[in-house]
């Protein structure tokens, strides 16, 4: 199976099938068939394109991007800062949940999945969909930021007010990717612990600004507590 096989959410399909067919995805399609056959590969093939599966493109509100899947065993889920029910939690997502905590009152949840906020409307999105375990960063500049580069591309010149969400140097480099005039940027440092320690992360209250925008927009808020 390629990954030009792989199912992807009908609304999604329709907005990125011109890229299966273009020589960098092709070239990331082998390059990626190979890798499989040498090394394990994170997430499994079933959750590549989680992102977009439990997100529709009508339904997107926010973009939270992410860079990497986490590449230690059982963590990637296909969301980004998302991890498998029954992992603990890496250290970004502890100040993730400490930060929801502190802006919202949410309860420190026990899962680390993030799966409810996709299904509400937050496309968890990371810039490279896939990594050799224990490798991070291994499948980078490889063709899939290309791709995803396209699905926010797509959401910018398409949609109408969507909050995006940018944490850290990373993510920040997609703002040229986005036309402030119709969509809402919040940015942050990241909440890796480096960043956080620096005082660049806790405090930065997306989690109840990116309601107060969705509210003022007439749209339904995001229930971010996970318990």
């Amino acid at each position: 199976m390629t990954y030009n096989d792989l199912a992807i959410e009908p609304s999604w399909k329709e907005k990125l099938s011109g890229e299966f067919c273009k020589d960098y995805f092709l070239r990331l399609n082998k390059l990626l068939t190979e890798e499989r056959i040498q090394y394990q590969i994170y997430p499994d093939k079933d959750h590549v394109f989680a992102a977009f599966n439990n997100t529709p493109f009508s339904k997107v509100r926010v973009v939270l991007l992410g860079q990497d899947p986490y590449h230690g065993e059982g963590q990637a889920q296909g969301l980004c800062f998302s991890v498998n029910e029954g992992i603990p939690h890496p250290p970004s997502l502890v100040n993730i949940f400490k930060e929801l905590s502190s802006d919202l009152g949410c309860p420190y949840p026990k899962s680390g999945s993030l799966i409810s906020w996709a299904q509400q409307g937050v496309l968890l999105l990371n810039a490279t969909l896939t990594v050799r375990a224990h490798q991070a960063g291994s499948h980078q500049k490889k063709g899939w930021e290309t791709f995803t580069n396209k699905a926010i591309e797509c959401i910018s010149q398409q949609c109408e007010h969507v909050v995006f969400l940018l944490w850290g140097s990373y993510a920040q480099q997609k703002e040229k990717l986005i036309d402030a005039s119709k969509h809402i940027i919040l940015k942050s440092g990241h909440p890796s612990p480096i960043s956080a320690n620096r005082g660049l992360w806790f405090g930065n209250k997306h989690f109840s600004q990116t309601n107060k925008i969705l509210k003022d927009w007439n749209y339904r808020e995001i229930n971010w507590c996970l318990e």
